[in-house]
This record gives structure tokens, C-alpha cells and sequence, in this order.
């Protein structure tokens, strides 16, 4: 194949290099080699439990809800479109969830009560009633000073080894031209320890059209460490160190719950002096403990120009890259009064001008993770630098197609958007049909 490439590298901080895309020209399209000698896992030791959660008001799908197994670590999420599936194992047959979305109150469900269809699940919105705050609520920041104080005694200080699953998504406007799905395993340090948390790629598997890319292909690179990385109270470089705090003003936007406790909402921004591109958002804290349960936040992109040069270091000659969207997403979880990573998410969005070129072409890069299980790592097990997942990796060319419908065995995923399931089987034809 005659290819001809160039090197875009892109980061999410601008203390920090995390992502790296790699634009690549080609002439034809390319076929991947079909998945070999994966074991038959159809008779895997597990019951599959399927369901949609809405809002019981509206009926609107609840996107990135929380289903978790009660008295296990076993949990999953929902989709953009509210849908979900549980893998458990068979000998949990009388177990029950808890289904769990931020304002609105939880709900417990027996394994029993799932039929062969999937489940339709409605949650209620939660009206709060605020509380007396120990902290004076004319001082946001002060609530955000004890939050970063508290944190040694909210988050796991155990060794831990996660199991998670990975996904990123390229769409170049409407359609997607590349999906890539992986299982890591996460060997997260204690949460006040200065070490970095590494993983080990166990398994993934990929897909490219690169007819539907004419000649950009876009691959992404790090994209687990990037989700990992975000982990904002394992790493606070990345917004909140002590010095950081006074780069922002706080404040108090309307309470909420999650998980059924209260939950203060806080408001953020860089201060109008800074001149560093920074970010914006909102984090969520535990009205008891004092934890920061959840962070919504996006890079400020205002100065094109100045946004170009963090994430841009090199690229075609004849284009101008300019990133339109950066925003993150992080949850936490919380369990016997610890609290850690659950679910983690980055959306991007880039727009490549072409000299003499009429049209521009956009992308939008989606790459999120999900704890689905975990346990304590009692020996303080390590990975060999040979098998940790390098940053620079890039998880579709480690990866076999969209061949195997067993391939995921046990494992919990994320359930596919329809659009996504629809761009796997127009991508698997393709293939077929050049095989």
C-alpha cells in the first residue's frame, strides 16, 4: 500500500503530553486479518442481564448511569442511549443491583426479576433539601481546600488491580470510520501514593474504514493512559494542587445527590488575569465525607491560535488544525466509606482546513473507560516493564476485526450505541467482501 505520513500530537494539559494522533494518507483500502485461535467461550460461566434506564418522567434514556452488583465489585454503565448489560457469574443467581444516577434516587433490583427481554428501568428524580454546611458557603474555596485536605482518608489506600474496558470511537462527521475496543488490567497505587498507576492490555480488537476516511486516516495513541491520567484526586497536577487553586474562582451552583447522599455542586473557572489556557467546569462533593465524587470539565479554547500550539506539535504542510472540543469526564465510585475510579471519559473535536480546499473535514474523538471489577492487590503485585501498556501505544494496530462475537467471554463492556453496532456490520461487509 502506498502510504505517505505525517505526525499530529496532541495533549490534554499543558504540563503534561497524554494523546498522540497520527494522520496517515492512503490510497487504498486496507483489510485486517480475522481473529485466530480464540477460545470458545460460549458455554462461559456467566448469566447475561439486560436492561434500558430512563427517566420515569420523560422517558429519556439515562447515559452513563451506574449498575453495580450488591456485596461484589462487579459493576457496568450505560451507553449514550441508556442501554446496558451485567455479565455475573452463575453461582450469584439470588444476587441484586443497585442502579445509581447523579439527581436521581437510586434503585435495588433482584437478579430474579429479569425476564428474557431486556429491562426497562425508571428512575425518579431526588429532591434535595440542603443542609447545614460546616463550611461557610460564602467560601467555596475553602470547600474545595478540604476537599484535597481530606484526601487520603476518602480514596483507597489499598494496592489495587482493576479490570476495565476501554473504547474509542473516530467519527468524521456523522459516521464513524474507526472503532477499537480493549480489556486492560489497572494496577492502581494508593491514591496519596506519588507513584504512577500502570496497566497491562489483555485482549482488544479493532476496526478501520478507510474508504469512508478517503485519504485521512486518524489513529489514536494512549488513549488508556489518557482516561487513567484524568483521574483528577490520584493526580492533582492536573487542576487542583495548592497553588493551583488560587488559578480559579469558585462557585456554589444547586445541590444534587448521588447515590442517595447529598452532593454540593461547585462551579469553576480560571480567574480573567491567567493567561494559560486552563479549564472549566464543575465537581461534585460529598456533602458528609467531603469527597469529590464527580468532575465534568473542558479546556478552555478560546485563543485558536494559542489552543493549536498545545495540541499541535507537527502536521501537513497545506492544513490548519484547530481543536474545537476538549472535555472530560470522571466518576467515582464509593465503597465501605472508599472511595475510587469508576468511569472515565475525553471528548475531542478537530477541524483540518485545507489550502485550496473548499471543504473542511471534522472529527470528533470519543475514548472512555470503565471499571468493571476490582480487588485488592494483597502481594503488591507489579507488571514487568515489557508488559506494561506504553503510552505511545496505539490500540487498533494491536488489535484483530470485528470477528468474533464471543471474543469478550466474561468480560463487562459497555454496550454499543446503535449507530456504532450499524458501522461494525457495514465494516464487517466490507471486509467479507475483500476477503
Amino acid at each position: 500500500m502506498d502510504k505517505k505520513s505525517t505526525v499530529l500530537y496532541t495533549i490534554i494539559s499543558p504540563q503534561l503530553l497524554l494523546i498522540f494522533l497520527v494522520l496517515i494518507y492512503s490510497s487504498t483500502i486496507s483489510a485486517f486479518a480475522m481473529l485466530q485461535d480464540i477460545e470458545d467461550q460460549t458455554i462461559a460461566n456467566h448469566n447475561e442481564y439486560k436492561g434500558f434506564i430512563i427517566d420515569s418522567q420523560s422517558n429519556t434514556p439515562l447515559a452513563s448511569a451506574t449498575i453495580a452488583l450488591a456485596n461484589t465489585n462487579i459493576s457496568t454503565i450505560t451507553n449514550d442511549e441508556g442501554k446496558f448489560l451485567l455479565k455475573v457469574p452463575k453461582n450469584i443467581e439470588n444476587g441484586k443491583i443497585t442502579v445509581s444516577f447523579l439527581g436521581y434516587k437510586d434503585k435495588t433490583i433482584a437478579l430474579s426479576s429479569f425476564t428474557e427481554k431486556k429491562m426497562k428501568i425508571r428512575l425518579d428524580l431526588s429532591v434535595t433539601h440542603l443542609s447545614e454546611v460546616s463550611i461557610d458557603p460564602r467560601d467555596p474555596e475553602a470547600l474545595m481546600r478540604a476537599v484535597m485536605k481530606n484526601r487520603g482518608a476518602n480514596y483507597l489506600n489499598d494496592h489495587t488491580i482493576m479490570t476495565a474496558f476501554y473504547r474509542e470511537t473516530i467519527k468524521k462527521r456523522r459516521t464513524y470510520v474507526s472503532l477499537s475496543e480493549a480489556v486492560v488490567d489497572v494496577y492502581k497505587n494508593p491514591y496519596e501514593s506519588g507513584k504512577n498507576d500502570v496497566m497491562k492490555l489483555y485482549r482488544a480488537r479493532k476496526s478501520t474504514d478507510y474508504k469512508k476516511l478517503d485519504t485521512l486516516t486518524l489513529k489514536l495513541q494512549g488513549g488508556p493512559s489518557s482516561t487513567l491520567y484524568i483521574d483528577v484526586m490520584k493526580n492533582p497536577e492536573l487542576l487542583f494542587t495548592e497553588d493551583m487553586l488560587n488559578t480559579y474562582t469558585f462557585s456554589f451552583d444547586k445541590s444534587t445527590k448521588i447515590n442517595d447522599r447529598l452532593v454540593y455542586t461547585l462551579d469553576f473557572k480560571q480567574r480573567p488575569h491567567i493567561q494559560d489556557l486552563l479549564y472549566y467546569g464543575k465537581v461534585y462533593i460529598d456533602a458528609e465525607t467531603m469527597a469529590l465524587t464527580k468532575a465534568i470539565f473542558s479546556m478552555n479554547l478560546k485563543d485558536k491560535n494559542e489552543a493549536s500550539k498545545i495540541f499541535v506539535r507537527k502536521k501537513p504542510r497545506k492544513s490548519k488544525v484547530t481543536p474545537t472540543v476538549a472535555k472530560y469526564n470522571i466518576d467515582y465510585r464509593e465503597k465501605n466509606g472508599k472511595w475510587y475510579y469508576g468511569y472515565g471519559r475525553i471528548d475531542l473535536a478537530f477541524k483540518v482546513n485545507w489550502k485550496k480546499k473548499l471543504f473542511n473535514s471534522k472529527y470528533k474523538i470519543n475514548i472512555e473507560m470503565a471499571v468493571t471489577d476490582w480487588k485488592k492487590n494483597i502481594e503488591n503485585e507489579s507488571l514487568k516493564p515489557r508488559e506494561r501498556l506504553k503510552s505511545s501505544v496505539v490500540i487498533n494496530d494491536e488489535a484483530s476485526g470485528f470477528s468474533d462475537p464471543t471474543f469478550w467471554g466474561e468480560y463487562n463492556v459497555i454496550e454499543p450505541e446503535k449507530s456504532i453496532e450499524s458501522a461494525i456490520k457495514k465494516i464487517k461487509k466490507q471486509l467479507r467482501k475483500l476477503n
